[in-house]
């Protein structure tokens, strides 16, 4: 294993020992809102604070960027990007749903992954060039060939509830082109789920560079395509992803790119 993909498996493991901890007692944990439906709680905050100690401890000069604290200050060719808690809500409930994602950018491009599914054990790893894997066995994208046969995972605008018209017509247009619909609640863990072969693709708009950094990197090692809305490889940073093997992703990509919100940013 890569030792920067090492050290960050390791900061996915006391990560998840906190949040298991927490899981054990929900009643007792701190929520609060940062905005309508976007919730966040100490654990998030802790996990969070887990990983980055890790990985500074390692390489106390790579940059950082994590959902709860931000992008830190200085320059680095190296970028950590973060989600220490993807599916807090789910976390909240109790819903066994949720995962950790770390990622390393290095001058842009995610070269190491990792999600790991604490409710399951799942460690889901990835190092650009050399495949990618859960619990170390090889993992690929599933290989079915008709859109009219795949499970798609998604998920909903939680935030901007405005856009829920036109997300709409996504859903009813996807659902009518597809064997089954699915919005479990954790981005991060979708797109892991599509490199195992266990969803056939993934869509969705309103995710932020931590939520896909990992999963991405995971996908396109598992032998899968990710890109925006119009089929394009930019992703990460305009906040809508299509994920799938590459016959499943070409057949969604022609449903989606009407709704993509970089042709409409371009136009």
């Amino acid at each position: 294993m890569h030792p920067m993909l090492n050290i960050a498996v390791k900061a996915a493991r006391r990560a998840a020992q906190i949040i298991n901890r927490a899981s054990l007692d929900l009643d007792l944990i701190q929520v609060s809102k940062k905005q309508h439906n976007d919730f966040v709680t100490e654990i998030d905050k802790a996990s969070e604070a887990a990983i980055i100690d890790t990985l500074k401890t390692a390489y106390p000069d790579h940059a950082i960027l994590a959902e709860e604290s931000g992008k830190s200050d200085h320059e680095s060719e190296y970028q950590w990007i973060i989600d220490p808690l993807d599916g807090t809500t789910n976390f909240i409930h109790g819903f066994p749903y949720y995962c950790v994602s770390i990622a390393l950018a290095h001058k842009g491009t995610v070269t190491q992954a990792v999600v790991y599914d604490p409710t399951r054990n799942d460690l889901f790893t990835a190092s650009r060039g050399r495949g990618a894997f859960l619990n170390n066995r090889r993992i690929r994208v599933a290989k079915r060939d008709r859109l009219a046969d795949g499970l798609i995972g998604t998920g909903f605008p939680f935030r901007e509830t405005d856009t829920l018209e036109a997300y709409g017509r996504q859903f009813a247009e996807m659902t009518a082109a597809c064997a089954g619909l699915r919005r479990p609640g954790a981005a991060a863990l979708d797109l892991a789920n599509v490199a195992a072969g266990r969803m056939d693709g993934f869509f969705e708009q309103g995710l932020s560079p931590w939520d896909v950094a990992a999963g991405s990197l995971l996908i396109t090692e598992a032998g899968g395509l990710v890109g925006n809305y119009t089929g394009d490889s930019d992703f990460l940073h305009v906040g809508e992803i299509v994920a799938g093997n590459p016959k499943i992703y070409a057949q969604m990509v022609p449903i989606l790119s009407r709704f993509s919100r970089t042709r409409q940013q371009s136009a």
